[in-house]
């Protein structure tokens, strides 16, 4: 059966990496179009003063000239935003910027204090993205998404619910394998889940995008990466309508990343979460058709793909079970 066309990645999407500066040079742009690397050299003075952000970002756009909504997408605890490169290129390449910060390298750091930096990056859009972006992509921050993946995804909950202020306003919030913490009784502050349905004070739609292998561990010696009491199960609880929750069955918590991950952290995310037996292209697919279903719907009032997933959820690359879909 072939594979329904939000499943499928568009023509080639443009990747920057912004690295942070210290100072208020322009940083210099690394570029990675298809699969060839380019060094572009700072613009010149006369496209004006460019803040520089407040984290490194990656920034991943449609390489066909237009205008087009943002998401923001926070990564999961002690990853790096490129494990994400895949997915992220599947979501840009159907129409949508992508704006990925790197919120800490080796100290892990607070919860709050991860929300402040989603924030400040959040703020920084208004007036630093543009600058950035190749000069036919035009950024539409009156449509602005926000997601994130495990702990990232909390992070994201918590900045929709105003745990942080930020001058631009959210229009949908997906969550991608969320997670609040160890367990129950050891959660990560600030502490967003109440364990009252519905008790989400969220006026968006909300998308819970969760696994089923994530509450099981990987091995004997190793904790659940997405334990039941704090994965996805309760957030989608917790969401007042509109909102949607999709559970990819046969998949891990990790199962969204890139094969084989560079680095020690890569490797490390490899094995410390119960991992599914198929490839991790049909997750990636799932997870990228879904956000991009989403997304349409929500931000460009087309529908269509997102009824479909939800009336056949055989659609999908990989297994979704439950499927469930509560209108406003």
């Amino acid at each position: 059966m072939a594979l329904y066309p939000c499943y499928l990645a568009q023509p080639p999407a443009n990747q920057f990496e912004i690295p942070i500066q210290s100072h208020e040079l322009t940083p210099q742009i690394s570029l990675l179009q298809s699969w060839d690397f380019v060094t572009a050299a700072p613009p010149p003075p006369n496209h004006g003063f460019r803040p520089s952000p407040p984290n490194p970002l990656l920034i991943f756009t449609p390489s066909v000239a237009g205008k087009y909504p943002v998401l923001l997408f926070c990564h999961g605890f002690y990853l790096r935003n490129s494990f994400y490169s895949n997915l992220l290129e599947h979501i840009a390449s159907h129409g949508y910027i992508v704006v990925a910060p790197q919120f800490y390298d080796w100290i892990p750091i607070s919860g709050t204090t991860e929300i402040s930096y989603a924030a400040k990056v959040t703020d920084w859009l208004s007036e630093g993205l543009q600058p950035l972006l190749p000069d036919n992509v035009k950024a539409d921050l009156l449509k602005l998404a926000l997601s994130g993946h495990s702990r990232g995804g909390k992070t994201a909950f918590a900045l929709a619910l105003g745990h942080a202020k930020t001058k631009l306003k959210f229009s949908v919030l997906l969550g991608i394998d969320p997670v609040a913490g160890s367990s129950k009784n050891s959660r990560i502050f600030p502490h967003i889940l109440t364990y009252v349905p519905h008790s989400f004070n969220l006026s968006i739609p909300v998308t819970v995008i969760g696994t089923g292998l994530g509450p099981e561990k990987a091995n004997c010696c190793s904790p659940a990466c997405a334990p039941d009491g704090v994965n996805h199960k309760e957030f989608y609880n917790e969401c007042k309508e509109p909102c949607s929750y999709f559970v990819a069955k046969d998949y891990g918590h990790m199962d969204m990343l890139d094969d084989n991950p560079p680095g020690i952290v890569g490797e490390l995310s490899g094995c410390m979460c119960k991992n599914g037996i198929y490839p991790r292209d049909l997750m990636r697919r799932t997870v990228g058709g879904l956000v991009v279903a989403v997304l349409k719907a929500s931000l460009k009032s087309e529908d269509g793909d997102f009824k479909a997933i939800v009336n056949d959820p055989a659609l999908a690359p990989a297994k979704l079970d439950p499927v469930e879909f509560v209108a406003a």
